[in-house]
């Protein structure tokens, strides 16, 4: 007999779960969060939209918004939600949805209600209960607290968090939902160059040096690299420089001068040039219209 003994790549950690009512107030432009937002709406209205077209918030449906995806989120009068917000991590630094960056849409069933009330029932207390105002929710000290409550969970609300969490993912990894190149054995080169670049995006990342440590001609190395990643290396480096930097930026109240530095770019206007090309808006604009949008459900 043959066993499927492909590992589980990804892991996540929750940030926060609730039930809310919202109203007209819940009205955001411009949405890149570095956690994914997991909604089941069961009454209401409202909309999440974004470059791939637009998705109705209606009663009965699952709806998943992954990291760093763009989108805006309406609701003209009342909507009423289960929401969970968690961060992610993988083995080789590559998202699960990486190919499949864009909000989803899927009808629920009752297991998915009873899965959102008892992850509730399990992490009392994670809503978001604080002020709406930017100079009074220190972002940074909140993520960091959230982490040491999930570090308190005993090893059984751990496992079962977890497992809610895969369990509601799943569904959105069908074949007809989520279209994602299928998934291959990355070579140990391409492996050990995402690692290197995950822990060294502040230094200077040359692809003559991960060529070298790979001991692969640098053409070659670059053409495998994008084979198995989608992207060439450069572009691989960028992109996970400014998912770094976005992240900075909303959890934290450094200038834009550091964060340029800490992710590697030779001076800020380069920084800035970059992160308004991948992301549409520049790091002082994308600042400002995050200062309360990870306040919300």
């Amino acid at each position: 007999m043959t066993m499927n003994k492909r590992l589980i790549r990804h892991s996540f950690q929750l940030l926060n779960v609730d039930y809310v009512k919202l109203g007209n107030k819940w009205n955001f432009r411009n949405v890149i969060s570095p956690y994914y937002r997991l909604y089941y709406i069961d009454e209401g209205v409202g909309m999440i939209s974004g470059p791939n077209g637009s998705l109705d918030l209606s009663p009965g449906y699952l709806y998943l918004i992954p990291s760093f995806t763009l989108c805006n989120l309406y609701c003209e009068c009342f909507l009423s939600q289960y929401f969970v917000q968690f961060f992610e991590e993988s083995v080789d630094g590559i998202s699960l949805f990486s190919n499949c960056m864009q909000s989803l849409k899927i009808e629920a069933d009752a297991s998915d209600i009873t899965n959102f009330k008892r992850l509730i029932s399990i992490n009392p207390g994670r809503g978001i209960n604080r002020s709406n105002d930017p100079k009074v929710y220190e972002k940074d000290i909140y993520y960091k607290e959230y982490t040491e409550l999930n570090n308190l969970q005993s090893i059984a609300v751990q496992y079962e968090t977890q497992g809610i969490i895969f369990q509601l993912i799943s569904k959105f990894l069908k074949p007809e939902i989520f279209h994602k190149d299928r998934v291959t054995v990355k070579p140990s080169a391409v492996m050990d160059a995402i690692g290197y670049i995950q822990i060294n995006l502040q230094t200077p990342l040359k692809v003559s040096h991960l060529a070298d440590r790979a001991n692969l001609n640098t053409d070659y190395f670059s053409r495998l690299f994008h084979r198995y990643t989608g992207q060439s290396p450069v572009n691989y480096i960028l992109q996970k420089r400014i998912e770094r930097a976005q992240y900075l930026i909303i959890t934290t109240k450094k200038q834009q001068d550091e964060i340029a530095e800490l992710t590697g770019f030779e001076n800020v206007h380069y920084f800035s040039r970059v992160f308004k090309k991948l992301t549409g808006l520049a790091p002082g604009a994308y600042k400002t219209q995050n200062n309360t949008l990870n306040l919300i459900a």
